[in-house]
This record gives structure tokens, sequence and C-alpha cells, in this order.
């Protein structure tokens, strides 16, 4: 394993992370103290450096809301959609279960298994404590984790203590029931629906009590708040303020999500969400004396994979129905992969990029042929440079099973400025030749002349996964593949053979 895979570099930024309590990058990490740093060194929704090597996973196994958001509707569905609420499957807790140690077995990055909807969690409790307390016997190693509205937050404190849920999310929008009033049209509270004011008087009271009883019992909370303009972008910076003082490890702003397709009745009133440069405004507003998220993707209510990603149609109830899986073997190899991730500087030594991927979920047919592919990366763990600069490659073999790394190869870095044209076309036949057994090549950008070389050699040039990280690029390119059909045919050698 090389260097540059097995230990990158602790200063990688965090994603405008700004206090020492932050879990985000290795500085603010090595900052607090060990039991704190632990419960958010491998969480990728509490951490900014985190979110870059670990992956999570949500379970839609709570339909049932008790109250109204104007933001939200979720009727709505699109695959290629992250918003929450939005789910393509609402599963059993028995199907969760299932699915959940079918993707902590092919994907040993993931740390976390959250509920968060499509309703919410504690509104379906029994449905997502079921699911809990099944995954703390069979997948201990994984961190739970539960989003919710906050309405029956206070009377199930103790059962999340129980259940060793150490990470809790709360949607809080405001502290004021006449603005609350106007973001939600009503809740349902001890068996009757309650409008206007009161429904928000309610609804904040409880959201603040359950924050103080969590931090009391030891959970971590993350405060989510949702950036309405003209409604509660001004009051904010006090519900920052506030929820910190409370003892709120995280508060993550986010912007609103008003496309009138989606028919919420914010989107249908032509109620707009912020631009770019008002939330980072606001996001600044809030920071100060604790810790601002501003890596959130807002995910699907079944989001699988690292963030940024979703994996969750490669999981569906149908392709893992008749999987066989090795429920110790997989949890061996998270705890080995967690611990080898977290044993570098600051507890972020990434090695998700050469991890060997066993198999540990295995379909009842046989898997598609394995794909040799070169890396073009500066750092190793990132699809980071120019094919042109690159002066070596990292050498990859990509299967159903995973990402194995098998060496680097040095090459002639052939784009080098006009003083080396005459040379150019010499260097990048010795490069391409370098790499002739490869079937792909991974790059941030590549020019015309060696996309049309590669070609020609029959290997594939791919410049769509600038800056992802090694490993999930390169099995989203032979998932791609595969599902195009191009890994029946013979082994790569054999094709250019014949």
């Amino acid at each position: 394993m090389p260097a540059s895979l097995s230990s990158p570099s602790a200063s990688a930024a965090s994603a405008g992370c700004g206090a020492s309590r932050c879990g985000g990058t290795a500085s603010q990490i090595d900052a607090l103290d060990s039991p704190l740093r632990q419960k958010v060194q491998d969480h990728p929704c509490y951490s900014a450096e985190a979110h870059r090597h670990f992956a999570r996973m949500h379970v839609a196994v709570a339909p049932a809301c008790n109250i109204q958001c104007n933001y939200c509707n979720r009727k709505y569905d699109c695959s290629n959609e992250s918003r929450p609420g939005v789910v393509s499957e609402v599963l059993s807790p028995e199907q969760a279960v299932h699915k959940v140690l079918a993707v902590a077995a092919a994907i040993p990055q993931m740390s976390v298994l959250g509920i968060a909807g499509p309703g919410d969690a504690l509104a379906n409790a029994e449905r997502s404590f079921a699911v809990f307390d099944a995954l703390a016997r069979r997948a201990p190693d994984l961190r739970l984790c539960l989003s919710t509205n906050g309405l029956m937050l206070p009377a199930y404190v103790e059962r999340i203590v129980a259940a060793r849920i150490d990470h809790v999310t709360i949607t809080i929008n405001c502290l004021d029931p006449d603005i609350g009033a106007r973001i939600y049209p009503w809740i349902f509270w001890n068996h009757r629906r309650i409008h206007g004011r009161e429904a928000a008087r309610i609804l904040v009271a409880q959201q603040q009590l359950g924050l103080e009883m969590l931090v009391a019992r030891g959970v971590l909370v993350k405060v989510n708040s949702v950036m309405i303009p003209g409604i509660n972008d001004a009051h904010l910076p006090e519900v920052s303020r506030v929820v910190r003082a409370k003892g709120a490890f995280l508060h993550n702003v986010m912007p609103l999500i008003s496309d009138p397709a989606h028919g919420t009745a914010f989107g249908l009133a032509g109620q707009r969400g912020p631009d770019a440069a008002e939330l980072a405004a606001l996001q600044d507003a809030c920071e100060g004396g604790a810790s601002m998220m501003r890596h959130c993707q807002q995910c699907r209510a079944d989001a699988v994979g690292m963030l940024g990603e979703d994996r969750g149609a490669e999981f569906t109830l149908e392709k893992i129905a008749h999987l066989q899986i090795d429920e110790a073997a997989a949890m061996q190899r998270r705890v080995a992969l967690r611990a080898q991730i977290n044993a570098g500087p600051g507890g972020t030594g990434a090695a998700e990029a050469s991890a060997a991927v066993l198999p540990f979920a295995r379909a009842a047919t046989p898997p598609a042929r394995g794909v040799r592919m070169a890396v073009a990366s500066r750092d190793g763990r990132h699809v980071d440079q120019h094919f042109g600069h690159a002066e070596r490659f990292h050498i990859l073999e990509v299967d159903g099973e995973g990402v194995r790394w098998l060496g680097e190869r040095a090459a002639a870095r052939y784009c080098g400025g006009e003083a080396e044209c005459g040379e150019q076309d010499n260097l990048l036949a010795r490069t391409v030749a370098t790499l002739a057994d490869c079937e792909v090549v991974l790059c941030a950008r590549i020019g015309m002349a060696p996309w049309q070389a590669l070609e020609s050699a029959g290997i594939r040039p791919d410049g769509e996964h600038a800056m992802e990280p090694v490993a999930a690029a390169a099995q989203a390119v032979w998932h791609a593949l595969r599902d195009a059909g191009r890994l029946t045919a013979a082994p790569f050698e054999d094709q250019k053979r014949a």
C-alpha cells in the first residue's frame, strides 16, 4: 500500500467548519476530548473531514409525520434528486435491517445508519426503534442516528439513550411562534390537529426541551435550519445563538428548496430560496463561538454512500433479496478499515482508495469481470490531476467485490509547455504504452490528443470524476460499465489479443 493512500495529509481543508469545538479538520478533532473525538471522527454529517472518507445510509421506515411544513411534500419522488423527504421505497423494519446489513457489507466505509423519514422518525417510533434495536445487536459497530422535527422528542429521550443513539438532528427553524406560524400550517398533538401560532408555540417549546434533555444525557445534537428568505433569515442568527448556548454541537443552515414542480406550499406560492451569496452570508452571521456545518448535501431519506453521491439504486429490495451476508466478517472488515482511516494524523488517515473489499455479500449469479484502471492523482486519495501533468499513475483492479491497489507506474509527463512540443508525441506514446493493460484512465482533465491516443489503444479515458475520492470514482465507473453490458465479454487482455 502506498504511503500516499495510507496516510494523507492532515491539513485537508474543512468545508468551512469554523471553531475549535467543531468535528471538522484534523486539528479541530485533536482539540476535542477523547470521548467526543471518537464520536465525531468517523461521522460524515458531524465532521467536515470525515465526510471525505466515510459513508452513511438512511433507511426509509418512517412514512408518517406529525407536523406539516410549507417546504415539504413527501409524495414527490425522483431517483435523480437529492432532497429530504424523497424516497423510492418505504421499508418495513425487517426489510430495513436486511438492507443495512447488505449495504454495510458491500461498502465497508459505511460508519453511520440514520432514520430521517420520509416523515418523522419519532412519529413512527416503534418502527424506528425496531430497526435501531436489531442493528445494535447485529451490527454494533455502526453509529446510530435519527432526525426529528422535535415535537415528540422529550417523550423519547430515555429510549434514545437506551438504544445507544448518540447523534440526533433536530430541525429548528425558529424560536418565535409568529414566524413559526408562517412555516408550519399545523401539528398533530395530543390526538388533535392544532393550527397557527398555537401550533408553532407548542412545537418550539418541545424542540427546546428535547434539545436540553439530550444534551444533559450526553447525546450529540446537530440542529438543522432551513433558510427561508423574508421569513426566518433575519431570525436564524438568534436561533443559532440559543441552540449553541444550550449545547448543540453543530448548526447546519440549509437553503430552502422551492421548485414549484415539487408541489410544496412554498414552491406553489412562489416563495424563493436563497442564492449562494445569501446563504453564505447567513452562515457567516450564525458562525461564532461554535461550529457551522457547510458540507451538507440535503440528502434523500433513503440515501446510500458518501455524501454527495447516492448509490441507493444498487441496493433495491429486489437486488439484495438473494444476497448471502457474512455479518461477522463484514463487521470485522468495517472495524479494521475504520481503524486504518482514523490511524493517520489527527484521526484522518484515509485508506478508502486502496482498501481491498472482501466478498461479504455474495450474489447468486457470478459477478461481472474486473477492470484494471489507472488513476492520475497527486494525493493518492482523489482524482485530482490533469492527465498530461501526471508523472505516475495509481493502478487499481475494480470489480463487484471492491477496489484493490496494485501499485504505481512512472509515466513521462508529456504536457510541459511549448519548449517541449517536439517531444510531446513521443512522450504521449510512451505513457500510453505504459498503461497498455489498463482499460480505463481516470483523471481530472484530459486534452483531445491524449484522449484520442488512449481510445486508439483501446483504453477508455474518463474525466467525469474530478476531485472525487478514488475508490468512489473507480467503483462508479465499474458500475456504469457493468450496467451498460460491457463487462460480460472476455477479459480485456484477451479482447486486445483478439
